[in-house]
């Protein structure tokens, strides 16, 4: 090999390295100008108290209840408890007596039990409900929508919805069965 080809191989293989090298750099730009522009238009709201409880949709598994799904604003005028859990969350699983043996009794005074799952499948949640004879609606959250939607970090948790449908009051960590009786007092419909 000649002197002059090994420097145009040289050549060759430096200009090579710089095209490889300016494309890694280009995608990375990109990547990050794509991050960016994601985190800027994702949906940052938290909710508080004296807000409007945003809206959803979600399919109700308690056979134990007669509501095939679960719509938010289908319960304007009630007050609304609503809970997050999980059936491996042990405070959770403490809380669901207490919200079982206060439902027939605010039911009938207009105040409903929301008990969304966030478990990833039907069967243990239809066990949980069958070991505590629960017949307050529960949904399941598989895909984690409505939890995103409300920011729910910690489980329990659970948010009191007055009957204008405005948050009146949210709770981390599990209820007793007077704190929830307290709560629950809160957002009575006005008869």
């Amino acid at each position: 090999m000649s002197l002059e080809e090994t420097k145009r191989k040289k050549k060759n293989k430096r200009k090579n390295r710089l095209i490889f090298r300016t494309s890694i750099l280009i995608v990375m730009v990109g990547a990050i100008i794509f991050a960016l522009v994601s985190n800027i238009q994702a949906d940052k709201t938290i909710y508080q108290v004296g807000d409007e409880a945003p809206d959803f949709e979600l399919k109700q598994i308690n056979k134990n209840n007669e509501l095939e799904t679960i719509r938010l604003s289908d319960f304007k005028g009630q007050g609304v408890m609503l809970n997050f859990w999980g059936t491996w969350c042990k405070p959770c699983e403490e809380e669901m007596p207490y919200m079982q043996e206060l439902y027939p009794e605010y039911k009938e005074k207009g105040i409903e039990i929301i008990a969304v799952s966030l478990d990833s499948t039907e069967l243990v949640v239809n066990r949980f409900i069958d070991k505590y004879d629960l017949t307050f609606p529960i949904p399941h959250d598989k895909t984690g929508e409505v939890r995103d939607l409300y920011k729910i970090g910690p489980i329990p948790s659970s948010i009191f919805i007055n009957p204008n449908g405005k948050i009146q009051r949210v709770v981390n960590g599990a209820l007793s069965l007077e704190s929830l009786e307290t709560y629950f007092k809160e957002i009575l419909p006005k008869q």
